[in-house]
């Protein structure tokens, strides 16, 4: 559950590949990165508290939360460096991890088959 990852919210992601088609230079490598390291329980448990706000159940989401063994050769870390794209063409995101993760709880809430 305490892997670490780097979160970006999808308009952001598509927002720096259009930047990066217009402003980056060719051939050259870019990591594209949300500056928001979260660790998985992290992430759930905001998932959880944003369905407990706007969907709220019998008991609270996080109860629903169960722990399983790590894959072997998990890495505990997916870390980026995202700082040339900064740097080189000014891109950032414009989301917050937050605001990125609401959005999308609420997409899914609203868009199930």
């Amino acid at each position: 559950g305490n892997q670490i990852r780097d979160w970006l919210y999808v308009d952001d992601h598509a927002d720096a590949l259009l930047t990066l088609a217009v402003k980056g230079k060719v051939g050259e490598t870019y990591n594209v990165g949300g500056l928001n390291e979260k660790t998985n329980l992290q992430v759930i448990n905001m998932v959880c508290s944003i369905l407990d706000t706007v969907r709220p159940g019998p008991r609270p989401y996080s109860e629903l939360i169960k722990f399983v063994a790590d894959r072997a050769g998990h890495d505990r870390r997916y870390a980026i460096d995202s700082t040339k794209i900064n740097h080189d063409v000014g891109w950032l995101p414009s989301e917050s991890f937050e605001s990125g993760i609401e959005k999308t709880v609420h997409w899914y809430l609203n868009n199930q088959i």
